[in-house]
């Protein structure tokens, strides 16, 4: 059999992620490939860290991205900070908590869940009563926006909790950064991790990531050798160090960063507050089409996340069809539910260069229809006019 060339078709990314990748960062990744300590791509690694540190409201020195996932981000920030023996007190409101706690047990240590409902935020006081349960405890880790259930908590009141008890935090804000607040200085944030492919809109495959000096620190002195070769951050500094001499360490994926920089320079030129706002117009114009219709928010209003929507699956409807219309006939993708939430809820996107008013209203015409057509019990026809007076 002889394979051709694979030409994917033309979607529109309104689920979990990746979403729309905005047509300047194709371009530039198709730009010639460089060595990947070539002095005109170092210079631009240190470009990229400069853009990474305005997305992350942060003057940490070591901030960069991961040559790998946001999953591989995670586990970078995990490897680094967390010994055997550690305990480890993790929030988990969804999928992504658990994630951590399997990183902490791979890691050696011991992890102290606090546990609240998928759909809520983290709750402030049940952190703080397992602080004062575990005096013993080293770090502090919860997920900033829950992709799972669309969540959002908290964090400068959780990270201000950890280091009244003399913890460091990991805050995982894959789905957070650049697309609401989000201040790692400000905020005092230790380490934190992100993914390109959602309000990056980039391509998947790199983790942006940022340590405190208080991090950096414990990482410098750890009393074992940190678990995993690729992600120790002692020998990944001498790569993505300050200084223009770099230390060889891995093949970096050059023409993927050269996405990220000129995603983080689309960043730069729209402002982070503009760009939060976007998120959030987009957010109110879609709840007030799907509200019309009758369909109902899983998270509360003050706990929502405006760039993953998580809305719960009419009685009765087949989700999974819902989602199979879209994506034949409109060649739209949203997400399903994933663990507890699996098959009780969709997830929409408006994630980065694919949180337009155009997506909100071509979604909204393309649920109506997909629902009318398995007659779901909604209100037809009101949806895209109830969007279009919020984006008026």
């Amino acid at each position: 059999m002889a394979i051709k060339s694979f030409h994917p078709p033309q979607r529109i990314l309104m689920g979990p992620g990746p979403s729309d990748v905005s047509p300047r960062v194709l371009e530039a990744m198709s730009r010639p490939t460089l060595g990947h300590l070539d002095p005109v791509f170092v210079n631009m690694m240190d470009e990229m860290k400069e853009l990474l540190k305005y997305a992350f409201q942060t003057k940490n020195d070591l901030t960069m991205p991961v040559s790998a996932p946001g999953s591989a981000g995670m586990e970078t920030c995990f490897v680094n900070l967390v010994e055997p023996g550690d305990k480890v007190i993790i929030c988990q409101n969804g999928v992504f908590g658990g994630r951590m706690k399997e990183n902490v047990e791979r890691c050696g240590g011991v992890a102290v869940m606090v546990q609240d409902d998928w759909g809520r935020a983290v709750d402030p006081q049940k952190l703080e009563d397992a602080l004062k349960a575990n005096p013993d405890t080293k770090v502090v880790a919860f997920v900033h926006a829950e992709t799972s259930t669309g969540a959002l908590s908290d964090a400068k009141t959780l990270v201000a909790l950890a280091h009244k008890h003399n913890c460091l935090t990991i805050v995982d804000a894959v789905t957070s950064l650049a697309g609401v607040a989000l201040k790692v200085d400000e905020w005092e944030i230790d380490a934190i991790y992100s993914g390109t492919q959602k309000c990056l809109s980039c391509t998947p495959g790199l983790s942006p990531v940022s340590f405190s000096a208080r991090a950096v620190e414990k990482i410098k002195n750890r009393k074992s050798k940190v678990q995993s070769w690729f992600m120790d951050l002692n020998l990944v500094m001498g790569y993505w160090g300050g200084a223009t001499k770099r230390a060889y360490h891995h093949t970096a994926p050059i023409n993927s960063l050269y996405g990220l920089h000129e995603s983080l320079v689309i960043l730069q030129e729209e402002t982070l507050e503009k760009s939060w706002a976007r998120h959030m117009k987009n957010h109110l114009a879609l709840r007030a089409g799907l509200e019309a219709m009758g369909l109902k928010f899983v998270v509360p209003e003050s706990e929502r996340l405006p760039q993953l929507n998580a809305i719960s699956v009419p009685e009765g409807v087949d989700e999974a069809a819902v989602r199979n219309i879209l994506l034949s006939d409109y060649q739209l993708e949203i997400g399903a539910g994933l663990g507890a939430m699996a098959g009780k809820v969709w997830r929409i996107g408006l994630m980065g260069h694919a949180s337009n008013p155009r997506n909100v209203l071509v979604c909204l015409g393309a649920l109506d229809d997909a629902l009318s057509r398995i007659k779901a019990p909604i209100k037809r026809g009101v949806a895209v006019e109830a969007a279009r007076i919020k984006l008026a």
